[in-house]
């Protein structure tokens, strides 16, 4: 894991490849980045992990924002890190106020926000005057009251992590003041039926700061939606379920990889062939064709490192060297349609010659003058 403290930025750790599909995780108010200590190196088997910490909390600074700031600030916050991380688009997972500013970013970004994880969190905070009356509280008294009172709102009875406490006694009285007034003006309930992105809402059955009613009104306004209620889990369901947050999170996130998957598999391979092959779907079969569209076309064939083209000659290649004559014919075609000329691929098979073997290449050329010669008369058909 690398710790990052960047200027004018949020504090945030990474891990996991650099070149896995990226996943930004979000605190709670009054937490840090320790939230997510047993959940996110689960996720960062298969994501790059970012975590951020809030103004003020964890090692972030305290300037980031000031009195009147809103979530939109937040989220704003969240987008100049990504900027700045090369991070186009992201799957997001949030937690209260940060699932506030998961929410607001699928709503007013959703060009940005590839599936959205929404934990304990809510549309709006029970009205704005209690958190307008904290921030005053905080900014007169300090934190060291509420403090002491975290556990009873955070965690179920008899349950503790002492080291979230403790972030919370040491964020900056002015920034989590700022933090409350963001919560006093939040509030979603009229533009979140305009959110498209793949959404799981987490519930913690026994929170009383965002109670399961919060999670449901979510889930019913946003389409497909789909909601988790958990027990035994109070408001930071992360600390004190983590496998249960863990499993559901990767669950959600892979679904949102194969359907991506789908769609990559289908521009390579076209539509005929993946029809063909759904159709043909067996409860035997299901499960490989989940693994085809999740690993190799959901994150193989869509990390950036390598173009389509690149891609499609190694694959021509290594289909050439082990002899997949017919998986060769297939990937001839999705070569044309990911730009390779019948020269290139011409090439490609003559390198294969001196590398896989004279006969290994012979047969190539075969499936591919075959391809393409139907490729050619097909064209010719069409013209006619």
């Amino acid at each position: 894991m690398t710790t990052h403290l960047t200027g004018r930025l949020p504090h945030h750790t990474s891990e996991g490849p650099d070149n896995a599909p990226p996943l930004l995780l979000g605190p709670s108010l009054g937490t840090s980045t320790a939230l997510w200590d047993a959940v996110a190196p689960e996720l960062a088997t298969a994501h790059r992990v970012v975590r951020w910490d809030l103004p003020g909390h964890g090692r972030s600074p305290a300037d980031l924002i000031g009195p009147g700031a809103t979530v939109a600030d937040l989220a704003g916050l969240v987008l100049t890190l990504a900027d700045t991380l090369g991070i186009d688009r992201f799957a997001y997972a949030g937690v209260s106020l940060g699932g506030a500013v998961g929410l607001h970013l699928a709503v007013h970004h959703p060009e940005r926000v590839t599936c959205l994880a929404a934990i304990c969190t809510s549309l709006h905070f029970g009205g704005a005057d209690p958190w307008r009356e904290r921030a005053a509280t905080v900014r007169r008294e300090g934190l060291a009251a509420l403090a002491q009172s975290a556990p009873r709102r955070w965690f179920t009875p008899g349950f503790t992590v002492p080291a979230l406490v403790a972030d919370h006694a040491a964020a900056d009285p002015g920034a989590y003041a700022a933090c409350c007034d963001a919560l006093a003006a939040y509030d979603l309930r009229e533009g979140v039926a305009s959110v498209a992105t793949p959404t799981l809402v987490l519930a913690g059955r026994e929170d009383p700061a965002t109670p399961p009613a919060h999670a449901r009104e979510i889930a019913d306004a946003v389409a497909g939606a789909s909601l988790v209620e958990l027990a035994g889990a109070s408001h930071l369901a992360p600390a004190e379920r983590p496998a249960a947050v863990s499993a559901a999170l990767r669950a959600h996130f892979a679904s949102s990889t194969a359907s991506g998957g789908t769609a990559v598999r289908r521009a390579v391979l076209g539509d005929a062939h993946v029809d063909r092959a759904q159709a043909a779907t067996t409860p035997f079969t299901a499960r490989f064709q989940d693994f085809i569209s999740r690993y190799a076309w959901g994150e193989i064939w869509t990390d950036p490192t390598l173009s389509r083209r690149e891609r499609s000659m190694i694959t021509l290649t290594a289909l050439v060297a082990h002899g997949h004559l017919a998986e060769l014919a297939l990937h001839v075609r999705a070569a044309r349609r990911n730009g390779l000329t019948p020269e290139e691929i011409g090439a490609v098979l003559l390198q294969t010659a001196v590398y896989c073997g004279v006969p290994a290449a012979n047969a190539a050329f075969g499936v591919a003058q075959r391809v393409l010669a139907e490729e050619q008369e097909s064209g010719a058909q069409g013209r006619g």
